[in-house]
């Protein structure tokens, strides 16, 4: 496929964790091999284009943007189609007609209260009495209930999926205390089981696993180290791990945030029940996790429209596109490409190394506060390493702020999410989704939720002020009215969140 750009054309799409190279004007170059997911997030097979244009293909393909022309390749038909008449037209079309949205189960409490993580307080330590710490650390220090996730750890090992006897003496009393206190519980679970276990030996004799060209077992190497990996094509290796899953169920466990299952640590040509390449897997272990109203993903090919909570990848502890200057890029292009209901990562970055002890000189407490004020009105606010653990009094009082900001305008927040499950369109949206035409089609710092709220957060080390672009039209600043025809504005915010209410004539 090849095609030229339009004049003043904008392209954005493919893989969530390249957002902060888009859009792609005629004047950029860039090339991407999307065969396989690369990264470590969400991809789609999806370009979109200012226009009213789209790309879509049924697998992962080359596409090179290279100066004014478009060159595409693969394996199956490319298709470019066009006549939808601006960004949201194109969304819109593609949504139609290649990822329309399943029923959407998910919970709406993942919106209506913030996400809490063990994983930088506890990192592979999980246990029972500190978690209920962190629970009622929660609680005592004036934030509210939510959703507590007890990350990886907390199993003996990889496929046994039952709480470790020496850390959770008591499993299910403290299930039980954490939902006195409010508390919704879901645990951490991987595709993979640790090789030389009972449980890697079941699975092996009646042939769950994924198996090498020559038939034994394919032992994989990820970040935790090497393990042998379920056959998600198989439905009996599906109903094994549910049949775990139930358990934990009955235990009171309310769902599980469904880790790894990236399309890299999967072997092309390997053997399975049913052929399947190595993104197709990592979308079946997402759709595995659909059936949860409690579920979290990070990394999924083709899975727009899913009902999923699909989080940024793991962010580091800095200002640059690796950390918080990522944020609003990767959930623009998550709802661009059919992901709306996300999180941007863990609050302060999940990159758990400049959380510990000894890493004071890496931690930045005003950053810490900046990725709390994005967080507050995007989709799901999760936070991890305990902030009146990290901050000092006068620096947790911005992040109790923030949860007043998300406070006031939860209402409208809740609305676009409904809107979201009955029609698809993003929570999060790029300002040209909205105001087309309007030149903002390289805004990438500043999004809208819904049509009405626009949010601008400050995002630069010891500033309080930043320029926003106005689209035309009226607009409520706190106390202020301001009229714009559509040029930038200098605007002030103490607070480090800039929020403005259109107002309708």
């Amino acid at each position: 496929m090849q095609a030229k750009f339009l004049e003043n054309e904008f392209w954005y799409g493919g893989a969530v964790y390249e957002s902060y190279k888009q859009p792609i004007g005629e004047e950029d170059s860039v090339e991407w091999d999307f065969r396989e997911n690369p990264t470590a997030n969400q991809i789609m097979p999806l370009f979109l284009s200012t226009k009213g244009r789209y790309i879509w293909s049924e697998k992962g393909f080359q596409i090179q943007f290279h100066k004014g022309m478009i060159q595409a390749e693969g394996d199956c038909e490319i298709l470019l189609k066009e006549g939808y008449d601006s960004l949201r037209g194109a969304y819109l079309e593609a949504m139609k007609q290649h990822f329309p949205f399943h029923e959407i189960r998910l919970s709406k409490r993942f919106f209506e209260a913030p996400v809490y993580n063990t994983w930088i307080e506890m990192t592979f330590y999980q246990e029972q009495n500190r978690i209920l710490e962190y629970a009622r650390g929660i609680l005592e220090h004036g934030l509210p209930t939510g959703i507590l996730m007890i990350d990886d750890g907390w199993s003996p090992y990889y496929g046994k999926w039952q709480f470790r006897k020496d850390n959770f003496p008591e499993a299910r009393k403290m299930i039980e205390e954490l939902h006195k206190m409010g508390f919704q519980v879901m645990v951490w679970i991987c595709p993979f089981i640790t090789p030389d276990t009972v449980e890697y030996r079941e699975t092996r004799d009646k042939h769950l696993l994924i198996e090498t060209p020559e038939g034994k077992p394919r032992i994989l190497e990820w970040w935790n180290g090497y393990s042998a990996a379920l056959d998600l094509t198989n439905p009996k290796a599906l109903e094994w791990l549910k049949g775990q899953l139930d358990v934990l169920q009955e235990m009171g466990i309310d769902g599980f945030k469904f880790d790894a299952g990236d399309s890299y640590y999967y072997t092309e040509g390997d053997r399975l029940y049913k052929k399947a390449n190595t993104d197709e897997l990592s979308r079946l272990w997402a759709a595995f996790g659909e059936q949860y109203a409690f579920n979290e993903l990070r990394v999924c090919f083709k899975t727009g429209g899913y009902s999923l909570m699909q989080r940024l990848c793991d962010k580091h502890h800095t200002w640059d596109e690796r950390g918080i200057g990522g944020l609003m890029p990767g959930m623009l292009l998550q709802g661009l490409t059919g992901h709306p209901f996300g999180s941007p990562d863990m609050i302060g970055g999940g990159e758990y190394l400049s959380f510990q002890e000894n890493s004071g000189e890496c931690f930045d407490a005003e950053l810490f506060v900046r990725y709390c004020e994005i967080a507050a009105l995007m989709p799901v606010m999760q936070f991890s390493a305990a902030p009146w653990r990290l901050l000092g009094k006068e620096d947790y009082e911005k992040v109790l702020a923030a949860m007043k900001v998300r406070e006031k305008y939860l209402p409208v927040l809740l609305e676009t999410v409904q809107y979201a499950y009955e029609t698809g369109e993003p929570v999060v949206r790029h300002m040209e989704y909205v105001f087309p035409g309007q030149g903002m089609e390289k805004t990438m710092n500043q999004f809208m939720i819904g049509d009405k709220l626009l949010v601008a957060p400050v995002m630069q080390k010891g500033v309080t002020s930043r320029m926003v672009q106005l689209p035309r039209g009226m607009w409520k600043l706190e106390d202020r009215i301001l009229e714009s025809n559509g040029e930038e504005w200098s605007l002030n915010s103490e607070k480090g969140l800039l929020v403005l209410e259109k107002i309708e004539k």
